[in-house]
């Protein structure tokens, strides 16, 4: 008999603006952080500008829409996850998650903070699912 590992269990923190993500999953263990990037770099706004303010728009648009996607890959994995951070990505990222079905089962929370160092991040991500 095998057993399996319940997504519903498994809980993750996400502290992220417009441009990176860190993501911290909560375990018992070892925490192994993973980053996710937003393609829609400094660099790549300064360029976009120049050609024209739509066509800047858009490219924003298309890899804001792909780097939520990538974020929400990784969330359809939990049961519980906490969005953190200083800007309003993370309110973004939840609006587009409440309206669609795959994440109905997802207990999804979404708090406001200050920018933090990688540390602050972990002890945000230990202390809220330990005060649960």
């Amino acid at each position: 008999m095998t057993t399996t590992t319940s997504h519903s269990h498994k809980k993750l923190g996400i502290w992220m603006d417009h441009s990176i993500a860190h993501l911290i999953e909560f375990t018992n263990g070892s925490i192994e952080p993973k980053t996710i990037m937003s393609k829609f770099t400094h660099d790549v706004k300064i360029h976009s500008l120049h050609q024209s303010e739509h066509v800047m728009h858009n490219k924003e648009q298309q890899q804001q829409a792909e780097y939520y996607g990538k974020i929400g890959e990784v969330i359809n994995n939990y049961g519980e996850v906490i969005l953190f951070g200083p800007t309003d990505a993370k309110t973004e990222l939840f609006n587009i998650l409440e309206s669609n079905r795959n994440f109905e089962k997802i207990k999804i929370v979404v708090k406001q903070t200050d920018k933090m160092t990688e540390n602050q991040q972990h002890a945000f991500v230990n202390d809220y699912f330990k005060n649960k």
